[in-house]
């Protein structure tokens, strides 16, 4: 098994964006929050690749995701190396869900 490694903070501007989003306190204030900080196109990549990793979880082939969420396998790709030998972010916020 993958023992997941914490990601550090290159500078405070980073630490400051992850500080950012623990003032939040509700899911309006998180989705105004992204709304402003991103592009339309930025929150649905996000959101594909958020539900990418659902979909790996779930046992689904790299390429019937790519087809469904309309995004090429290499993407479908990235986005395992992330949930299975990354921080372990996407398999926290899954386990949660």
């Amino acid at each position: 098994m993958y023992a997941y490694q914490n990601y550090k903070p290159k500078n405070n501007k980073e630490k400051a964006l992850a500080s950012a989003f623990l003032k939040l306190k509700t899911e309006q204030e998180v989705d105004n929050f992204l709304r402003d900080l991103l592009t339309i196109k930025e929150l649905e990549e996000f959101a594909n690749r958020l539900e990418m990793a659902k979909l790996l979880k779930e046992g689904i082939s790299y390429k019937r995701i790519a087809k469904k969420l309309g995004v090429s396998t290499t993407t479908v790709t990235r986005t395992a190396h992330w949930l299975f030998r990354g921080c372990g972010g996407y398999n926290l916020v899954l386990k949660r869900a």
